[in-house]
């Protein structure tokens, strides 16, 4: 592997791990996670559902997602280095073992999830460009379904209106009221600019997935 990529996926998992330690070694409890997702349901379990802030974008699938990876991203908003207050306000009620049960009820729940191919459709040469420039397969794996940690999401499939929101956060970790702090991806994503990172986002959405949006039945 380039050393450079190397160096990557190095400071990415030691970044990762940083956040929500404890809970990520707690073993969560998909039934008592369940019933504590009622707070969830409202954006995650509607399929196509829309967040507002801080533009209008469909919210990620979580059923199927790296349970590791929701315990970071949760922590990650509780501690503030994700900047939503939605969010922040959900994860700054729930303890270590409330994320950890959260984490294994989505990275469960609608099972058996779709097994993505080993190779992601083609992209055309621009983007091929800039998917190789930002060394996402070398962090996010195998049809970016396949992180090399679990603390990692899996990109394939989800939403791209989503992806580049999230994209565009980490060029703003300073903000106020949004952004994401996470020196890796700010890096990455700083070599490009916003056009770039809506193609590299429409690319990884039409991109098989392992993950999907179960509907709570009283939104079927």
């Amino acid at each position: 592997m380039n050393p450079l990529l190397t160096s990557v996926a190095a400071l990415s998992v030691a970044f990762a791990t940083s956040f929500s330690a404890q809970a990520q070694e707690l073993s969560g409890n998909a039934a008592a996670g369940g019933k504590k997702a009622e707070m969830c349901i409202g954006c995650h379990g509607i399929p196509g559902y829309k967040a507002t802030f801080p533009e209008v974008y469909r919210v990620p699938m979580l059923n199927g997602q790296n349970a590791k990876y929701i315990v970071t991203a949760l922590g990650e908003y509780k501690k503030g280095a994700r900047r939503n207050p939605t969010m922040r306000g959900i994860a700054a009620s729930l303890t270590d073992q409330d994320m950890a049960d959260l984490a294994a009820f989505y990275a469960d729940h609608g099972a058996p999830f779709p097994v993505a191919p080993a190779q992601p459709r083609a992209a055309d040469a621009k983007v091929a460009e800039l998917i190789t420039k930002g060394a996402c397969a070398s962090c996010h794996g195998e049809n970016f379904s396949k992180p090399i940690d679990p603390s990692y999401p899996k990109i394939a499939g989800q939403p791209a209106d989503y992806l580049y929101v999230a994209l565009k956060s980490y060029k703003n970790d300073t903000h106020a009221t949004w952004g994401r702090e996470n020196p890796v991806m700010g890096g990455i994503v700083g070599q490009f600019s916003l056009p770039e990172l809506k193609a590299i986002s429409n690319y990884l959405s039409k991109v098989s997935t392992e993950l999907k949006t179960v509907p709570e039945s009283r939104f079927r």
